[in-house]
């Protein structure tokens, strides 16, 4: 008796032909890998986004690669999303770029150098911090952390 034999599914990507019906058990290692880093990536993208706390990141040329929700909404009368694209530097004056420079040089001389405090918005009553962003160890941008030091006002677990 003959074995009933799946169809297989293929389509061209990228000028590859790709077989799309595979269960992640018959793929090859890279492909597991490739298949995994992209997950990795949705649920790190959902934790920053899903963070009401501003989050800019700028890689190391300074350029703002990525805002979450609540940076596009906090920086709005700057521009928004219209500053992913932009130096961050351009956002500050000279002592600020500068400063800005002198932790970004010190993140690349030791991968423990990783967080600096860098101010308190007395306003909005939050501290902030560089945080560097490494790669297998290697500085590859930086970005912008917020801490607020504000009690929460809602009851546990209440679900809004």
């Amino acid at each position: 008796m003959a074995k009933n034999k799946k169809t297989k599914i293929h389509k061209e990507i990228d000028g590859q032909l790709l077989q799309m019906n595979k269960s992640f058990h018959n793929l090859k290692m890279k492909q597991k890998d490739q298949t995994t880093s992209l997950a990795y990536v949705s649920f790190y993208k959902s934790i920053i986004d899903q963070d009401s706390a501003s989050v800019v990141i700028c890689n190391l040329k300074h350029e703002i690669i990525y805002m979450n929700p609540a940076a596009v909404n906090s920086y709005e009368k700057w521009g928004g999303e219209k500053l992913i694209g932009k130096s961050l530097l351009e956002c500050h004056n000279q002592e600020s770029r500068e400063k800005i420079q002198q932790v970004v040089d010190w993140f690349e001389t030791d991968e423990s150098h990783n967080i600096v405090y860098t101010f308190h918005n007395e306003k909005q009553n939050k501290d902030v911090y560089m945080v560097a962003l490494r790669e297998e160890g290697t500085l590859i941008g930086y970005y912008e952390k917020h801490e607020y030091r504000n009690a929460e006002t809602r009851k546990a677990f209440d679900l809004w």
